[in-house]
C-alpha cells in the first residue's frame, strides 16, 4: 500500500492508502506524482497538496529497511515542513526541542535508563515516576 497525506496551511488533514499499482509507471517504477494525480482525480480537487509518506518510517529511518519518506509517517494534525521536507508530530510540550536529524520532539532532560515508568511533568520539566 502507498500512503498519502492531505495538506492544507501545511497541516495534515486527511491520510489516504492507495495500492502500489496506483503509482507505477509503466516500466514498473514508482513514481510519487502518479498517486497525486490519482487522489486529485479521485476527489476532485485538482488543486489538492497531497505527499507521499511511509507507514514505517520514524526518524527518517524505514524500519523494514526501504525507502524512508519524509522523516515520519503523517498523521492528522502533523506539519508539513516544506524547508525539512518533513513531516512533524505536533509539539508534546513548550519545553521540547526538535531534534533536527530526525524531525521528532526530545525532552531537554534524556529519558531515564532503569526498568521504572516516567511521563514528563512539564511543570518540574522532568521526568517524574510513576511505577517503581
Amino acid at each position: 500500500m502507498a500512503y498519502f497525506a492531505k495538506i492544507k496551511n501545511n497541516i495534515v488533514i486527511d491520510v489516504n492508502c492507495i495500492v502500489n499499482e496506483v503509482i507505477k509507471d509503466s516500466n514498473g517504477v514508482e513514481q510519487e506524482q502518479l498517486g497525486i494525480n490519482f487522489l486529485r482525480t479521485f476527489y476532485n480537487e485538482s488543486d489538492a497538496i497531497w505527499k507521499q509518506t511511509s507507514y514505517n518510517t520514524v526518524g527518517g529511518v524505514h524500519k523494514l529497511g526501504g525507502t524512508p519518506f519524509r522523516k515520519n509517517y503523517a498523521g492528522i494534525g502533523y506539519v508539513y515542513d516544506s524547508q525539512r521536507d518533513a513531516f512533524i508530530a505536533p509539539k508534546p510540550f513548550n519545553s521540547w526541542i526538535l531534534n533536527e536529524t530526525t524531525c521528532i520532539w526530545e525532552a531537554p532532560i534524556a529519558y531515564p535508563v532503569d526498568n521504572n515508568i516516567y511521563k514528563w511533568n512539564e511543570e518540574i520539566q522532568n521526568w517524574e515516576l510513576i511505577n517503581g
